[in-house]
């Protein structure tokens, strides 16, 4: 380090900054060791539950859109039922009403 630079560490997320005061900038920073890191050996149970997760996910949509006519055309049955009980009347318009 130069006699220009110091180090502080940031209070939000515990990286360490080596700072220049003749630059007035920032030239390095260190992130601190993430305490959820996972470890090689789960790389392949982790891959594994991604790719289970991500199925499930497309299994869900698929049902979803086999569905989706049967739930559009009972909503589309009940607008027109509504609509045909409903009692037909003209509509008021702003200079009806002076």
């Amino acid at each position: 380090m130069l006699k220009t630079e110091f180090e502080a560490v940031c209070p939000c997320c515990r990286s360490t900054l080596v700072i220049d005061t003749g630059l007035r900038r920032i030239v390095r920073h260190q992130e601190p060791e993430r305490e959820d890191k996972p470890e090689l050996n789960e790389a392949q149970r982790i891959l594994a539950e991604e790719a289970a997760r991500r199925e499930a996910m497309f299994e869900q949509s698929v049902s979803a859109e086999k569905n989706r006519s049967d739930v559009l055309s009972k909503r589309f049955e009940e607008a027109l039922r509504q609509a045909r009980d409903e009692p037909v009347t003209k509509p008021q318009r702003d200079f009806d009403l002076d």
